[in-house]
């Protein structure tokens, strides 16, 4: 969803008649976004797309539900404590935080999903904390590594295909979308010259041609609900495509990080914006250069956006306490800002080296059992000096 894109082999014009070289006609399939009015993509397809017969549901992730109610605090979770299952991404997932806006989880799988999925609820983003692999789709296969975001529209149906060794994800379901802050683009929809990033900086999916894996099955999330099919011949027979929704990577590493004067607020690191949620990267970098800045952020009362860090790695100078695979929540209603003596300690600093990755949400968020059960309960207090 940066820009159009064509693969493969495609007739002159779309809507008209185009066949293989057996005279056979190829069936076109269009991926719309807002009914017609949006982005779309098209794919010529070897057989008909649209042929799916109802199956039993035998997969499927854990669906979002709320914890016991609990006080207004600032909490930690540790996301790296909750428990772990085998089994694939469809399965293992584990939602910790959601609202009617997104839907925030991990996820640690340890093998190939063995069927085929579409999430027709929302645009999914991935943060690939540790491990790699590639997702897998009609449009071709997205090789991704450690520290890459990866995208991926919403219907599209894929598998996610991991890499030996461990897998930790950051999972976000984004029940609006995804797509670039507008802030980003110029009026022609191209990344202007001084956007965080660049075209070049995004990876695409390889496109080879059709492909049978033999595998006949599908699952599709809709409606907050599981939903089982079988199709009768290979969906990933697609001999071309083009068009602007895809799936695509991007690697937090490449965003391009400003310095102010004095410190900047987190909408200058936004990279994905969603309805009601914005996705921030926060990376290694040159902090203020005014001789009596204070880069430390400041506390503040963002009273329309709970504010959620997941951390990587790196010295993160405004906590104590946390570590890789922390995730601090803090809602609406309270200020909140650096742990004691970390605001007076930055002073002068001339860089940081954290990794993380930042979401403000409108909406409030809710945690859940899983959160619940991996929560720092000394948390709150924590900012008592």
């Amino acid at each position: 969803m940066i820009e159009r894109v064509a693969r493969g082999a495609l007739p002159r014009k779309h809507h008209i008649a185009f066949r293989g070289e057996d005279g056979a006609l190829r069936w076109e399939e269009c991926l719309t976004r807002k009914g017609f009015d949006g982005l779309y993509t098209i794919a010529y397809h070897e057989r008909r797309p649209h042929e799916h017969r109802v199956a039993p549901v035998e997969h499927g992730f854990t669906l979002p539900r709320a914890a016991d109610p609990a006080p207004l605090a600032k909490r930690h979770f540790r996301s790296l404590d909750v428990p772990t299952r085998s089994g694939p991404q469809i399965d293992v997932r584990e939602p910790l935080l959601f609202n009617e806006d997104v839907v925030l989880g991990i996820a640690r799988p340890d093998q190939a999903d063995p069927l085929y999925y579409a999430n027709a609820d929302a645009d999914e983003v991935f943060f690939v904390f540790q491990g790699g692999g590639v997702i897998r789709t009609m449009l071709g296969d997205l090789r991704f590594e450690q520290d890459d975001y990866v995208v991926i529209p919403k219907g599209l149906f894929y598998r996610a295909i991991p890499d030996e060794g461990p897998q930790v994800w950051l999972t976000v379901e984004a029940l609006g979308g995804v797509h670039i802050p507008t802030q980003w683009r110029n009026e022609a929809g191209q990344l202007r010259m001084d956007a965080p990033y660049s075209h070049r900086d995004f990876r695409l999916p390889t496109f080879t041609g059709p492909l049978d894996e033999g595998l006949r099955d599908m699952l599709v999330k809709r409606g907050n609900a599981f939903h089982g099919f079988t199709v009768a011949h290979s969906p990933l027979d697609v001999v071309g495509w083009d068009g602007a929704v895809y799936p695509f990577a991007f690697p937090i590493l490449n965003f391009q990080p400003r310095a102010g004067l004095v410190h900047l607020p987190p909408d200058w690191h936004g990279t994905f914006a969603a309805r009601g949620a914005l996705i921030c990267s926060f990376v290694p970098r040159v902090v203020d250069f005014h001789p009596e800045a204070i880069p430390c952020p400041y506390p503040h009362s963002s009273v329309d956006c709970d504010e959620v860090l997941f951390y990587c790695r790196g010295n993160f100078t405004s906590r104590r306490g946390v570590g890789p695979g922390s995730i601090s929540y803090h809602p609406t209603g309270i200020p909140h800002g650096p742990h004691p003596g970390a605001y007076e300690a930055s002073v002068g600093a001339p860089r940081t080296d954290e990794l993380a990755v930042m979401m403000d949400t409108l909406r409030p968020l809710t945690p859940t059992p899983a959160a619940a059960g991996v929560e720092d309960r000394g948390y709150q207090d924590s900012f008592i000096s």
